[in-house]
């Protein structure tokens, strides 16, 4: 009877230990989430001061887009060498570390004083960037406790929620009080680097063994490198579909409702927050139900899903207009995650260098075809634009010939 009490009490002592670790894991994520807000939050704040930048420096256009080319070359094609770094020699404090650029670049940004110091401050946010994407998507998953899409989702979610309050947030604090406001948000790159210690801490008392870094190899040896290559390949096609369909809506969807429509801009606006609402509810959705079903499954349905809304939404009025694009925010926001952590499971012990090309990818296509899309919107017309990319998610069907890992659900 003593041995039945003692196996319970260590049973009972099991299980919560295994609480307390679950919960230790969680409040990583959510803390990977919420410095991906500040992060966000905080790059935002470069297209924000452009306004101020060109009348105070007299700068002209091609000047504003350098200052843009510098910020996303280093935001963007960084983070694949950098996440590769890491895979290799990961560093405890390099979260931290890459947030003290992002600091140093606010602080040069609120006071320069000359055209080269702006460029050098958007190019330290830049680089604070790119060490934060990768860095912190891989210390998400190591924190998962194996449920993979639901941390991403998280760890993605606390990013959308900073790009959506970044430009409020610039509108009424930066532009009325000019470039020196910029000082303030160095607070949230204080917090942040607070924050991103504490996690390193934690990833100091969690270190994996390198064994255990490359024991998930074992799960792509059905998969001939051929086939992984051609699976990266349809990825990348999938990633500039949702990208470059997110850059219509993203950059011009209140152009298009107020040329379409003839509404005024506080209601274009209103509508481009419902759509980045819905966008944020399918962020979070997505990775919870791709641990569910299977991640090709979410893909397939995320892409390829919004295919119908997109095809009826330049067709339709005011209102359907709106419910349109909730419906193609929900279904394609899902589909990141997903991505994301299908890829690394092609790829087990890249974890920091997939990431590092999801992210900078999703950025710099991000940014080439918001320009794109403006310049065909000069030749032709904001309509026309929709009209184009409502056939990008078609490329979804590509997703039929992606192969099953060994984590995919059959």
């Amino acid at each position: 009877m003593t041995d039945k009490i003692i196996d319970a009490d260590e049973g009972l002592a099991r299980a919560d230990a295994a609480a307390s670790a679950n919960a230790g894991r969680l409040s990583i994520v959510l803390s990977l989430g919420f410095c991906h807000l500040l992060n966000d939050m905080m790059q935002s704040m470069v297209p924000a001061l452009y306004p101020i930048l060109k009348d105070g420096y007299r700068l002209d256009f091609a000047q504003i887009g350098l200052i843009t080319l510098t910020f996303e070359a280093t935001a963007s094609l960084l983070q694949p060498a950098i996440g590769y770094w890491a895979d290799r020699r990961p560093a405890a404090y390099a979260l931290p570390i890459g947030m003290s650029f992002t600091f140093a670049g606010l602080i040069l940004l609120a006071t320069a004083s000359s055209y080269p110091m702006i460029l050098a401050a958007a190019a330290m946010i830049g680089v604070g960037s790119s060490v934060f994407h990768p860095e912190a998507s891989r210390v998400a998953r190591m924190a998962s406790g194996g449920k993979y899409g639901r941390a991403q989702s998280l760890f993605q979610l606390g990013g959308n929620l900073g790009s959506a309050t970044g430009p409020l947030l610039a509108a009424f604090v930066v532009v009325p009080r000019g470039q020196a406001s910029i000082t303030w948000f160095s607070i949230a790159a204080l917090v942040a680097i607070a924050v991103l210690t504490a996690v390193g801490n934690w990833y100091v008392r969690n270190r994996p063994s390198p064994a255990a870094r490359h024991s998930g190899r074992a799960v792509t040896l059905s998969l001939s490198r051929r086939r992984i290559t051609f699976a990266l390949a349809i990825m990348l096609a999938l990633i500039f579909s949702k990208t470059f369909y997110w850059a219509s809506l993203g950059s011009y969807y209140t152009f298009y409702l107020m040329a379409k429509f003839e509404i005024s801009v506080q209601l274009a606006q209103m509508a481009l927050f419902v759509f980045l609402a819905a966008y944020v509810v399918g962020t979070l959705a997505g990775g919870w139900i791709a641990d569910k079903v299977g991640y090709v499954q979410v893909i397939w349905f995320s892409i390829l899903g919004a295919l119908p809304f997109t095809l009826a939404l330049p067709y339709a009025g005011l209102t359907l207009t709106v419910v349109l694009s909730v419906a193609v925010g929900l279904i394609m926001a899902s589909s990141f995650s997903a991505m994301l952590v299908y890829a690394q499971e092609l790829l087990p012990g890249r974890v920091g260098m997939v990431a590092g090309l999801f992210f900078g990818l999703s950025f710099g296509l991000g940014a080439i075809g918001a320009a794109a899309l403006g310049k065909l919107a000069d030749l032709t017309s904001i309509e026309t634009v929709y009209v184009v990319c409502s056939y990008l998610p078609a490329i979804g069907l590509l997703a039929v010939f992606l192969p099953r890992t060994g984590r995919e659900r059959s």
